[in-house]
């Protein structure tokens, strides 16, 4: 990768009214930057425990295998690259690849072990790995829901909506992929409106489409568009959501966007998708073996098709009522799995994509902040690099919810700043204040406490701290009556980042002539 990225696209000489307009943006959208972790990750297992799950691990792909489903290409080239290949007897689209000892974890070697994400504003791009953590919103639920009108399904407006409140919220860091699914738009075609939104209406990075190797290729195409075929051959500017058909199958629509997206030298992140006691086994250490499998194969896939190809060893980890059937969130079992997933990527040698701000509740209620909560405070402690489904997150998944992202939003700014870690400097120290104030006093008029109190301690912008009777005078509004008032704000608020005209035109032009060509319904 090269370390310059050119002047960004979207940006001209500007004077008068639109100088003005781009101080006011400016102002208003005052981005914090991904976390730099100073703490250091927790890790609950030992490196015997870890290699107990690698060689378990490698066992399974010898002995057991994974199925690949409705692509003889990757077949193909796993064949070429020494694994043992069986057709299945009674499907002829089913192939079962088995791997010697050793050959995944060889192909992993190729992969970096950070990478760059460039976004059409470079000072919002991200790098991905390492002792960074980057928040990305939820993604895929077919329904919104907010306080106004309960839970519906969901709209491009809703889409442009959730994409201008991400832009505006400084603690997400990345635009994400599918904030909800735009229904009112036929299947085949979606994913052109959505990759344009992202473009249009952000300037952070975001994710391409996955749900077809040729959606994919328009995500790419229109990258290009933006900041030049050149560079995107030779940068990631998309980083996108790759899941393994749990358990141990891999299929060919995942294969068909991986494939694409590997080969134009973008990031994917290889995901299986786990809930515990049904697509894999009920306890923490045999679902990590299932993990490292699937991943692992995955990723290897991944330098088969482009060796140094940026990829991220993910895993989305949930527990299952075994009364209900109903995935669960925010319980210990799926955090010991997040902990132990990310320490078994460091020892791989890649970044690591777990955890967010996950619930079963239905409305954002004190259920919905404790799950969430429960499964944020291993996201960062663990080390995750990547985080999708920060904020935002409702009904396991099925609903986007308008004030749940504002709610959770202002949490992440919580963790933010706890994962800067303490300050040593000379003003951190406060010898001064201690000298000053001595034994049987008080530092509230102190200097040093007159110097830092505006920053002392972190404050959310959300929660009420006032007395009793100011809260009652002020209406007895809850979180939720004023995450509401603020994202209804924001939007009013909100103003596009500048785009280049002629790029805008270009992306437009492109999207109406893939439309032609694109059925309205799927066969």
């Amino acid at each position: 990768m090269t370390d310059q990225q050119p002047a960004p696209t979207g940006r001209r000489a500007r004077g008068g009214a639109d100088a003005r307009r781009a101080a006011r943006t400016s102002t208003a959208v005052k981005q914090a930057g991904f976390i730099r972790r100073t703490i250091k990750p927790y890790e609950p297992f030992s490196d015997d425990q870890l290699e107990m799950i690698e060689q378990n691990a490698e066992m399974v792909l010898q002995e057991t295998g994974i199925d690949f489903y409705e692509d003889e290409e990757a077949v193909r080239m796993w064949k070429d690259a020494g694994a043992d290949v069986k057709a299945n007897a009674t499907d002829p689209k089913r192939f079962r690849v088995r791997f010697p000892r050793g050959l995944v974890r060889s192909l992993i070697k190729t992969a970096p072990r950070e990478y760059v994400q460039h976004a059409r504003n470079p000072a919002n791009s991200v790098t991905i790995g390492g002792n960074n953590t980057v928040f990305a919103p939820v993604y895929g639920p077919p329904f919104i829901r907010n306080l106004d009108e309960g839970r519906r399904y969901a709209t491009i407006e809703d889409f442009r909506n959730f994409a201008k409140l991400v832009y505006m919220l400084p603690s997400l860091h990345h635009a994400g992929g599918t904030l909800c699914e735009p229904v009112d738009i036929p299947v085949p075609k979606r994913h052109l409106d959505m990759i344009y939104t992202h473009i249009k209406y952000s300037d952070k990075p975001f994710m391409a489409s996955v749900t077809a190797g040729e959606r994919s290729a328009d995500s790419v195409a229109m990258a290009e568009m933006v900041f030049g075929k050149e560079f995107v051959d030779q940068n990631c500017v998309m980083t996108s959501l790759i899941n393994a058909n749990s358990p141990m199958v891999w299929d060919g629509v995942m294969l068909g966007a991986l494939k694409v997206l590997a080969r134009a030298n973008q990031a994917t992140v290889i995901s299986p998708f786990i809930v515990a006691g049904a697509m894999s086994p009920e306890t923490t250490v045999g679902t990590l073996t299932q993990i490292l499998d699937e991943a692992s194969v995955g990723i290897a896939f991944t330098q088969l098709c482009r060796p140094g190809a940026p990829v991220v060893f993910g895993t989305f980890a949930a527990s299952m009522s075994m009364q209900s059937g109903a995935p669960t969130f925010g319980s210990p079992e799926p955090a010991l799995v997040t902990l132990g997933a990310a320490q078994l990527a460091r020892r791989m040698g890649v970044p690591f994509r777990s955890g967010g701000g996950l619930c079963g509740s239905k409305v954002p209620d004190a259920q919905a902040a404790y799950e969430s909560a429960n499964t944020l405070w291993p996201t960062l402690l663990s080390g995750v690099n990547f985080c999708l489904h920060a904020a935002g997150w409702l009904e396991g998944g099925l609903a986007s919810g308008y004030e749940k992202l504002i709610m959770d939003a202002d949490q992440l700014t919580m963790f933010q700043k706890f994962a800067e870690g303490a300050d040593f400097s000379e003003n951190g120290q406060a010898m001064d204040a201690i000298r000053e104030v001595g034994p049987g006093s008080h530092y509230l008029g102190c200097a040093h406490t007159q110097a830092n109190f505006e920053t002392a301690f972190w404050r959310s912008s959300l929660a009420d701290n006032n007395s009793f009777e100011q809260w009652r005078d002020d209406g007895e509004k809850d979180i939720v009556v004023r995450a509401n008032a603020t994202w209804k704000k924001m939007l009013r608020d909100y103003e596009a980042p500048p785009l280049d005209p002629a790029i805008d035109e270009a992306l437009l032009a492109f999207m109406a002539k893939r439309k032609e060509n694109l059925p309205d319904s799927v066969n």
